[in-house]
């Protein structure tokens, strides 16, 4: 399988690459590695950690970082931000109808069975519009590259994607440490994220909000995955970072504790799933979220981004349908292709699926961080077969796409450049009049040579992504 290769058409560096190839070529090697270590030490300095789960050896991981950049030419960026925003425009109509008129469902374009038995879809939301009608404040579209124009969407995240202060801590360390760089290359900005995405919660701010909103950052606490992100962001937005002990409904709205006692908050940014953000709503033993606050968003006393009940845009058998999504919503053409993908819940789908295993990689409709998923070429066949048990009993479960050939940019290795798979998470801020997408956003790569998994939970890193100005 060929592989396009983002940097070099044969030996020559691509037009986007140019000016930094050849500042690389005149570099000396050992300088570089020594950059590495450099850049290693500033993310342990830093506190730049996350935590792997279901291993017995699972802890605190430096996640690895690359110093040679991933670089996007602004017509290729134009490109991909027109068919980001008009996909993440389609999700937030689709969440509206799917809680209202569910006029998708009427028209047949998608199963009602698939929304009702879904376990993200929550009937505490039906009738419910959030303040500024935005379901989905912050998305993150995982994109995919197989050739010169051939970008695809892998999957939409609409709950609470994480990743963005690897995107915004790369590119701090690559200008510490290659300062040079940029002023040799025009690079879009990446570091006023935090202000747009404050902005754009205090545009959301809920009808009863009296003044300046006053926004919180809620985590589920320092044991979490994303922790370190949790804390960095409600820093750099100038919020407050709370856990559920901090809260508690008063007189009508969510309170945070403070050293002159409870003051009201006007914007939840919550890092909390929907099953436990409220125990009198959804689970009653969940000691991390707070009791009533779906009963104070429903009056309109507060604003949760992203609103519960958005999950279910993350769902991967919604995904198939989504070039329908948007042509429905937008009345055009999805300008940013899907993957082919099998609903393994269709008999004639499933039956494929089996049959195909070794060449399919096979995904969990609710899965995430690249856990309980199948890469069919790079596993055993005892592997597969264990799979293939798995999608026999709970064929609803799974879907199924085709091995793509990702294209590839390079890591700087012992020997020199060598180049790995990588896909692309670009963060979208959604507001009440407008969209905002960050130029660049989080480039993950897969570390291990030939693998095509570029979840850090599984061993992939990152790069600082590089958006050129025209």
């Amino acid at each position: 399988m060929e592989f396009f290769d983002e940097m070099l058409a044969g030996d020559q560096p691509r037009e986007s690459y140019q000016s930094y190839h050849d500042w690389f070529s005149s570099q000396d090697t050992k300088l570089l590695k020594r950059k590495m270590i450099e850049a290693e030490a500033v993310f342990r300095r830093t506190g730049i950690t996350f935590n792997v789960y279901g291993k017995k050896d699972a802890d605190e991981r430096l996640i690895p970082f690359d110093i040679i950049p991933r670089i996007i030419a602004a017509r290729e960026w134009q490109h991909l931000t027109r068919g980001i925003e008009q996909r993440v425009r389609a999700i937030n109509a689709f969440l509206h109808d799917i809680y209202h008129g569910q006029e998708i469902l009427k028209a047949g374009i998608i199963p009602s069975a698939l929304i009702e038995n879904n376990d993200a879809y929550l009937p505490q939301m039906i009738g419910v519009t959030p303040p500024g009608k935005v379901y989905t404040h912050i998305v993150g579209v995982d994109l995919v590259r197989t050739g010169a124009d051939d970008f695809f969407v892998l999957e939409d995240n609409a709950r609470t994607p994480s990743g963005v202060s690897y995107m915004l801590e790369n590119r701090e360390t690559m200008l510490q440490i290659f300062p040079e760089l940029f002023s040799k290359n025009k690079v879009q900005r990446v570091n006023n994220y935090p202000q747009m995405l404050r902005q754009s919660l205090e545009a959301c701010a809920p009808p009863k909000c009296d003044g300046k909103p006053v926004i919180a950052v809620l985590t589920p606490g320092i044991h979490n995955s994303a922790y370190f992100e949790h804390a960095f962001l409600a820093d750099q937005m100038g919020a407050e970072l709370v856990e559920s002990h901090d809260l508690r409904v008063r007189k009508g709205k969510v309170c945070m504790r403070t050293t002159q006692g409870y003051t009201p908050i006007d914007v939840i940014y919550r890092r909390v799933d929907d099953d436990y953000l409220d125990p009198l709503n959804f689970k009653p033993e969940s000691m991390l979220g707070i009791a009533g606050v779906m009963d104070i968003y429903r009056a309109g006393g507060i604003t949760i981004a992203n609103a519960p009940g958005a999950g279910i845009a993350d769902d991967k058998a919604i995904y198939s349908y989504m070039p329908d999504i948007v042509r429905f919503y937008t009345g055009e053409k999805a300008l940013l292709r899907n993957i082919e993908t099998w609903r393994c819940s269709d008999a004639d789908s499933l039956k494929y699926v089996l049959e195909h295993l070794p060449e399919l990689v096979v995904k969990e409709v609710h899965g995430s961080g690249g856990y309980g998923m199948l890469v069919g070429p790079a596993s055993t066949k005892a592997e597969i077969e264990r799979f293939r048990k798995k999608l026999i009993n709970d064929p609803d479960n799974y879907i199924a796409q085709p091995t793509l050939a990702l294209s590839t940019t390079p890591i700087l290795e012992k020997g020199g450049l060598s180049p790995r798979h990588v896909d692309l998470r670009p963060f979208v801020l959604v507001g009440p009049n407008e969209i905002m997408t960050t130029p660049g956003g989080l480039t993950r790569v897969a570390m291990k040579k030939g693998s095509l998994v570029v979840n850090s939970s599984q061993g992939g890193g990152t790069k600082d992504t590089w958006v050129l100005e025209d």
